[in-house]
This record gives C-alpha cells, structure tokens and sequence, in this order.
C-alpha cells in the first residue's frame, strides 16, 4: 500500500517536520517521472551519480523518470532528499513544463490501444526530438482520437448516455440538494421576497454575477443562448424570435457559471450539464420553499394540479411537471413518473420513480421508443379540446397509475406533456374522479403492435408505405465539444456584438 497507485487514500508524513498533503487527483507515473528528472536536472545531478546515492540503478531511475515505473514513496522520499526537495514537488499533478506536457501526451497517445493496433513504429522521446516536431505529432494524435471519438459518438452511444443519467436521476429521486442551495444562495444575494421571480429579478441576478443579458435578433440559429466570458455578457434570444420566455434561458446560461461547468469532455459530460442548468434554472424560477409550501398545501386539500403549479409561477407547463418530480417524492412521499412524447406516441423525454416499466431497447434506452396507444400521454390526442388536461387511469403490467397529460404544440409539432402517479397515490391529485380508463397488454404484440384482424384481412399485402427514415437515427453525433454548434458561426458572432475596446 505505499505505492503511488495508493496515494489517493494516503497523508503521511515522509520526512521530519514534512507533512505531505496528498490529494485525490493523484498524478500519473508520467508526469511524475518528468517532475522527478525536471528536479534532478535543474539541481545539475546526473541520473547516475543520483541512483548511487539513492541505492538503485540508474536504469531503474530511468524506468521512473519516463514512466515506465511506479516509484514507491519511500524511493520518492530518499530523491527528495537527496535532491533537497519535497515529496509534494514530484506529486503535483502539473507538468513541470509545457515540453513535458507534451512529451506527456505523445506518450499516452503512443501507449494507446488505438494507436498499437496499426502497428506503426513509435518515436522515440528525448531531448533530440525537436519540439516543433512534437507539437505536430500530438496534434495529429490528438486530431485521429477526436476523430475516432466522433464516429464512436452514435445514437447508441448517446442512448446509453442517457440511459446512465436516468438511472442517475433515478437513484437520487430526481432531486439534487447541492443545485437547490445553489439557486437558493443566488436568490437571498438579490434579497428575493419569495414567489415567482420577475424579469427584473433575473437582471438584478446577471448583475449580481457581473453579466449583462442582451437580447439580440441575431443569434446563431444553432444555440439558445451564447455567453461572452470576456466582456460578461450573456446573449439571449428576442421574445419574437421564439421564445415566448427568455427567463429560462437566462438561467440556464448563469447555471453554466454558477456551477463551475468546464467545456465537456465527452457526450455524457454534456447531458450532464444540460440535465443540472435545467434544474438549476426551474430551482430559481419555482424557489425550493415557496413551491414545496405550495405544494403541501395542495396535498392537503387533495388537490394537487401541475396546471396550478404553472399558474401561480408563471412558468410552462412542461417546466412545472418538471419540478412536481423534483420536489414530490423529496418532500411529500408521492413517486412519479414523467414524458413527454411526439403525437405519434415517441418519447422524447422520461423519468421515472414508481415502478412504471417504459419501452426500452437492448441498451435500455428509453428515448425513441413508442409508447402503447393506450396510455394517457398518447390518448390526450384523441380528444375534442386540446386546450385542457386531461385525466385517466391505465391498467399495465406493472401496476395501475392515474396520469394528467396536456398538449403542447410547437413549431415542430404537437407533443404531451405527461405526469403520473401511482394508484395508492392518486387520492392527492385534481381529477382523480376520472371515469377515463384503459387497459394497457404491451408488450404483447396485441395491444397495440399489430393491426386488428379484421383491417389486416383487407389491407394486408395490399399496401406499401414509404417510410420517412430519420437521418440522425444513423449519423454520428455532431462532431464538437458542444455538439451541433459551428465555432466560427459563434466567434463571428461574438467579434460583431463585442463592445469596442
């Protein structure tokens, strides 16, 4: 256990009145070979007069000093010594140079799976090895991994990313206590009464940050919003260009700020990120207390309705079911379950807590799928006012559950916005008076996969649809650490609202 692979659990001192303070984020033998032979180097030592003096060899010191060895902390301690220097200088997880971090990556790179299995020669790292040519050579390693990242970035892959997050979701109830305080901190440091919060509120906010929101006409049409880091503003969309309320994009993007988020390394980091600004941004637009207080009330008088919700905050109705399932099971014992789906009964969104059992496919993704026609969330098509909510119970396999579900019509079609619960649960919940009811068999073919027999006696072998086949079902994901965004569409952008320096 005193191996540097240990030294994430380790605090112990190495030398009198030396306490060495090892953090999680432990180095890896690369950089502290290059730490240790940038010490010895610069102390003018050579690699074997230093070995002599430590009681090993010099081809062992050489092993450390490229890597190629995990040095014990003891070994550490005597090159500290030795070296007059501390054992923290070696195990600084930043490389002591831009050469060695480079050096560092062409390596790894070097090292790579990928990399071996063309078979091609490594090149040899040393002093000799100029340093224009190793820039060039980490970035066409680097340039091949993006490039191998992008095609391995398929649907499949972002299914079980999403399949990860909701699990995710899953285990913490679907609420997040440190974003809660977080939007809670925010609104005391603008000296918020409560309540829904105003327009203004959301300036005072940015301001609050040191940002300014500036609502343009001009947006690139491949982002919501974008963020000037430089000049500390935030551009935001025209309410008449499609947003019928920028408040939510407004805190999305301060969401980004206030919880530190760095550009994402990978598709799952950047779910992740959208998942948290969203919460994030329904936390400050429905505050913790005031909704929970609205909600207990509501339980009481048995009349919990996600309509009220919206109204009394002035949100969507989609962003008010969303924080019913943040906040119902936390603190009022109700589990949930949410969609939002396509009218052809595709689901484009989901979460659940109590036991609904969604379609799913082989990687247990549930985004794509199509719901039975049976349930609420697709039966709200059929009726005559699609202005109203409307209420019924299902019978499934895995239970009976009451469902509320709305339409939502969009530019890009007519959707339904979905909550349920399960029957025990109903008692709280506006409309549980319903007498709409249904039967649920699927996944039995049956239900409502194959056609009744008596429309498939006539039309059977008599018809050929042109199916409308989804070009992004088989492309890769849109290459880009925000995916789908043009960088020079937003650096263009960018350089044409800067204020003048």
């Amino acid at each position: 256990m005193n191996s540097v692979a240990a030294i994430g659990r380790l605090t112990e001192p190495e030398a009198p009145g030396e306490q060495v303070d090892l953090d999680s984020a432990a180095p890896d033998p690369l950089t502290i070979g290059r730490r240790v032979r940038h010490v010895r180097q610069e102390a003018g030592r050579t690699l074997g007069d230093v070995a002599d003096a430590i009681g090993i060899s010099a081809s062992a010191l050489s092993l450390i000093e490229t890597g190629k060895r995990e040095p014990r902390l003891s070994v550490l301690a005597a090159l500290a010594k030795v070296l007059d220097a501390s054992v923290q200088d070696f195990l600084t997880a930043t490389p002591p140079s831009r050469r060695a971090a480079l050096e560092i990556r062409l390596e790894k790179a070097q090292r790579a799976e990928s990399y071996e299995s063309l078979g091609l020669p490594k090149v040899k790292i040393g002093p000799r090895l100029p340093m224009e040519a190793l820039e060039a050579l980490v970035g066409m390693h680097e340039a091949m991994a993006s490039a191998q990242a992008d095609q391995a970035a398929t649907p499949e892959h972002a299914r079980r990313a999403n399949g990860e997050l909701r699990e995710r979701m899953r285990s913490a109830d679907n609420y997040f206590g440190e974003l809660e305080n977080e939007a809670a901190q925010l609104l005391k440091s603008i000296n918020h009464p409560g309540g829904p919060i105003s327009r203004a509120a959301i300036d005072r906010i940015a301001g609050h940050l040191g940002y300014k929101l500036v609502h343009t006409s001009d947006l690139p049409t491949s982002t919501r919003s974008v963020s000037d880091l430089r000049n500390k503003r935030i551009y935001l969309p025209q309410p008449e260009a499609g947003q019928h309320d920028s408040r939510s994009l407004a805190m999305q993007a301060v969401g980004h700020l206030v919880l530190g988020h760095r550009p994402p390394a990978d598709y799952s980091e950047f779910l992740s990120q959208r998942v948290e600004i969203n919460y994030f941004a329904a936390a400050l637009l429905m505050p913790q207390r005031d909704t929970v207080s609205f909600l207990r009330s509501a339980k009481t008088a048995k009349d919990i309705a996600i309509e009220d919700l919206r109204d009394a905050f002035a949100v969507s109705y989609e962003t008010a079911a969303h924080r019913f399932t943040n906040l119902a099971t936390k603190h009022l014992d109700i589990p949930v379950h949410f969609m939002r789906i396509s009218q052809d009964g595709v689901i484009y969104k989901a979460y659940e807590n109590d036991g609904i059992v969604f379609p799913s496919d082989t990687t247990g993704a549930i985004e794509g799928q199509r719901v039975c026609r049976q349930w609420t969330a697709r039966r709200v098509f059929e009726q005559p006012d699609l202005t109203k909510a409307y209420q019924a119970y299902t019978d499934t396999r895995s239970g009976t559950y009451w469902c509320t579900a709305v339409v939502d019509r969009t530019p890009a079609g007519s959707f339904s916005v979905n909550v349920g619960v399960p029957y025990q649960h109903v008692k709280w919940m506006r409309g549980r008076d319903t007498q709409e009811r249904s039967k649920s068999r699927c996944p039995d073919p049956s239900c409502c996969l194959q056609p009744p027999t008596d429309l498939a006696g006539r039309w059977d072998g008599r018809a050929w649809p042109s199916a409308r086949v989804h070009s992004h079902l088989l492309a890769a994901m849109p290459p880009g650490v925000f995916p789908g965004v043009d960088d020079t569409e937003i650096y263009a952008f960018l350089d044409k609202h800067a204020p003048a320096e």
